[in-house]
């Protein structure tokens, strides 16, 4: 555990070191900021037509805070789909590059731990992007009084859903030493896995399609955004984070038996 920590605190102390990790958080938290303004905007004309029609037609129950914060969250997915290789891309490819993963390998950890280290790291910093998203949300809090269980699902799923990404960019980065190619793969294979529900339309046979929108990973995400908790979205995307994180270990593992 001690040498997992170890790689932990340098790879964060790397993040900080470059402009990365400054110029995602000002991206992340520019953009969060710019929805939930928008999506606020949305919901608030929207009230007023109601009220307009409750004049006419009777009262009509609208949960807003509701509303508001699935629409964010899940605007938050589409924001993860790009910002997620950032954090992955230079993991495994920079050291690579750099000639470090030589001494990485021959280091005093076994494989598991480096491939643990890193990403604990990468989720490490994930989750302080998740908590800047609290900075807008806490307002609805303030001014309003909106469930939390639907709330804290929907982070979950997040959080289950930026795990299998991040696993996925940390195998692709063991892949090249070239950052660029590492995010632009990544990002490609996540594309692929966010819209093979669309594909599925296009299938004839019925086990074809559900296999599909089954190995969707924007379908898992859209009860979590409804507030539902099913341990059948939860252990899919575990699953594909294992199976990231395996074929990333079996990744160095060859680059240490190949070096």
């Amino acid at each position: 555990m001690r040498n997992i920590l170890a790689i932990v605190e340098r790879e964060l102390r790397a993040y900080f070191t470059s402009p990365i990790a400054y110029v995602v958080l000002t991206i992340f938290v520019f953009l969060s900021g710019l929805f939930f303004r928008s999506i606020l905007a949305q919901v608030l004309q929207m009230g007023l037509m109601s009220q307009l029609q409750a004049q006419q037609l009777g009262p009509r129950a609208m949960d807003m805070p509701g509303m508001i914060t699935r629409g964010f969250l899940s605007t938050m997915s589409v924001i993860l789909l790009f910002v997620m290789p950032m954090l992955t891309m230079g993991l495994f490819s920079e050291e690579k590059k750099r000639g470090t993963i030589e001494l990485l390998l021959t280091s005093p950890v076994t494989d598991l731990q480096v491939v643990l280290g890193k990403f604990f790291a990468a989720v490490a910093f994930f989750v302080i992007l998740l908590l800047t998203t609290w900075i807008p949300t806490g307002f609805l809090y303030w001014y309003s009084s909106p469930a939390s269980g639907p709330i804290l699902t929907a982070y979950l799923g997040l959080l289950l859903y930026g795990l299998a990404l991040m696993a996925i960019g940390l195998f692709i980065s063991t892949l090249t030493e070239n950052q660029i190619i590492a995010a632009v793969v990544s990002f490609g294979i996540v594309m692929v896995l966010w819209l093979v529900d669309v594909f599925a339309n296009s299938v004839d046979s019925s086990n074809g399609k559900a296999v599909l929108t089954y190995l969707s990973v924007l379908n898992h995400l859209d009860d979590f955004m409804k507030g539902v908790l099913s341990t059948s979205h939860i252990i899919f995307y575990l699953s594909l984070m294992l199976i990231a994180l395996f074929l990333t270990y079996r990744s160095i593992d060859s680059l240490r038996w190949r070096g």
